[in-house]
């Protein structure tokens, strides 16, 4: 603002008014027109060109090391210094990751929270949750994204990846859709906001199927806590079983978990003592019957 000050003077306008207007005190500004750049400014400046000409000739160097080769050069400065200038500055280690630009950062939520921790469905085809999972093996990491019928508990849809790319979600989304056949029209897709559920492609998928997003808040697992209870049981009963040496071995096991045990052999209190492929059989019984 001083600069500012300074042009309306020379304009005519005293400088008590500007002040007054900007709500300025008038003897920083005539310190600052007595000296503009301050010492403090030009050690902060000379540091920064080091650091600058260090990061130049070692680009693998972190904040600290550059730190300590500003130092040999004769600036004093701490780590907390060293590294703010850094920091605003992007000069980054190649071996590091970009702060703000590593995509770790949620964004803004796709869908409105049409939850809000209340699951429950009346019938099937209503509300399905969805997230991904991961789990090491000797080849890698193996990633799972299900969705799951809240009526039943029923996984309807499930894929598998040696990456967590948006494919992830859409393959799982495209066979709980397959499975289900007619009668998902209006179906809420609840997720947290991670970047897959929402990608242009998940989103294209939910609109061309004609489901309705919904996601929860940020770093808030209770907003899809019945799906983390799923995943919960299969880290218990498969993931944490064994060590796994490929990953074929582990999609094997988790395909044949959900498959015979989790919707044929499992029985819910929730359910009545029921298994979800029972709870729906006997329900859509009912609902024929009724019709």
């Amino acid at each position: 603002m001083y600069p500012l000050v300074r042009e309306l003077a020379a304009d005519g306008i005293p400088v008590t008014v500007t002040c007054r207007v900007l709500k300025l005190a008038r003897q920083p500004y005539y310190r600052w027109l007595a000296a503009p750049i301050t010492p403090r400014m030009l050690q902060q400046a000379h540091l920064a060109n080091a650091l600058f000409d260090a990061h130049r000739d070692d680009p693998e160097f972190g904040h600290r090391l550059l730190g300590d080769e500003a130092r040999a050069w004769g600036h004093r400065a701490c780590d907390r210094t060293v590294w703010r200038i850094c920091s605003t500055n992007r000069w980054w280690s190649v071996f590091g990751k970009k702060r703000g630009a590593n995509g770790k950062k949620p964004g803004p939520p796709a869908h409105d929270d049409l939850v809000r921790r209340e699951f429950t469905a009346a019938a099937a085809n209503r509300l399905w949750l969805t997230d991904i999972t991961e789990h090491p093996t000797a080849e890698g990491k193996l990633y799972l994204c299900a969705i799951k019928d809240l009526f039943s508990g029923r996984i309807v849809g499930y894929s598998m990846s040696s990456r967590m790319r948006s494919q992830l979600a859409v393959d799982a989304l495209a066979s709980a859709v397959a499975r289900r056949g007619g009668g998902v029209n209006g179906c809420v897709v609840h997720s947290d906001r991670g970047s897959q559920f929402r990608s242009r492609r998940f989103l294209d998928e939910l609109r061309r199927h004609h489901l309705v997003g919904s996601m929860g808040q940020v770093a808030s697992a209770g907003d899809n806590a019945a799906m983390e209870s799923f995943f919960s049981l299969l880290q218990k009963n498969v993931l944490d079983r064994r060590c796994w040496a490929t990953r074929a071995e582990l999609r094997l096991a988790i395909i044949t978990w959900i498959e015979k045990t989790y919707h044929r052999r499992r029985r819910q209190a929730r359910l009545g003592r029921l298994t979800p492929i029972e709870y729906e059989t006997i329900n859509s019984t009912q609902v024929a019957l009724a019709a």
